[in-house]
């Protein structure tokens, strides 16, 4: 009896050390997600604005929603260099016609807004609101507040490498970077800190005389305006000269004092 007791024995402690032996190499259960354990990346947080800042409509309402960009194929220069269908007209009452080359090969959403509403005739008769000597010239607000816009959708901001030099044609927005609508400003000298942080989408090829004669004022006395904006495809001709003039106040008389009259007791 004892001669086979002891295989059995021997047996099941042969059994116990190979189970600890299979234990060891099994690898450890596995701990919560890393992913879902780390902190979130803190968030960047956006340069102050400078202060001389373009500035589009504050509104008090809820934003609209901002347009989603389509995907475009990038544009090879001379698929629209030159070409009249990315070209604006812009007929100043300081004069005569500001003509625009449009980039739309780092700015292709902004672009076809303003041919859009270059096309439907929104732009025509609005004045230039906010114009600061030496910086820049700002427009497209319909209410001349600086409050004001469209009624289309805000843009997603297109920030590109595009320099804002003197004539470039670049997007006014509100503190969101994707407020853009209608109103844009054209640099009346450049201002670097602007680069990468507004959508610049063109720039002035001819006519920059009559940018520089804009009406000079936050607001200005007397408002400057586009007085017809279209896509230079349309062959749209500059209107009459008689439209493209402004109604300057004359200056106040400043009655002329005599010695006599200096002379003269006071009337009571």
């Amino acid at each position: 009896m004892k001669s086979s007791f002891r295989p059995l024995v021997l047996m099941a402690m042969a059994f116990g050390l190979a189970g600890a032996a299979v234990a060891q190499d099994a690898p450890p259960a596995p701990g919560p997600n890393p992913d879902q354990s780390q902190p979130a990346p803190p968030v960047e947080t956006p340069p102050p604005a400078p202060v001389e800042t373009p500035t589009a409509p504050a509104t008090t309402e809820a934003a609209p929603a901002t347009v989603a960009p389509p995907v475009i194929p990038a544009m090879a220069p001379d698929q629209y260099m030159g070409v009249p269908e990315y070209m604006l007209n812009i007929d100043l009452s300081t004069g005569g016609r500001i003509v625009v080359q449009l980039y739309p090969n780092v700015a292709p959403n902004h672009v076809e807004r303003i041919k859009q509403l270059a096309r439907a005739g929104f732009y025509d008769g609005i004045k230039f609101h906010r114009v600061i000597d030496g910086f820049m010239a700002q427009t497209g607000d319909p209410t001349a507040t600086g409050q004001g816009g469209s009624q289309l959708p805000d843009l997603k901001a297109e920030f590109n490498p595009t320099p804002h030099l003197r004539g470039t044609l670049s997007m006014a927005r509100a503190e969101s970077e994707d407020s853009a609508n209608s109103q844009f400003f054209i640099m009346l000298q450049p201002r670097f800190s602007l680069d990468r942080r507004y959508t610049a989408f063109g720039r002035v090829i001819s006519g920059m005389q009559y940018v520089d004669a804009i009406q000079k004022g936050e607001p200005p006395a007397v408002m400057s305006r586009m007085v017809q904006v279209s896509v230079a495809a349309d062959n749209k001709p500059i209107p009459p000269a008689s439209l493209l003039t402004e109604t300057v106040p004359a200056p106040a008389v400043v009655p002329t004092v005599t010695v006599d009259e200096l002379n003269a007791p006071i009337k009571q």
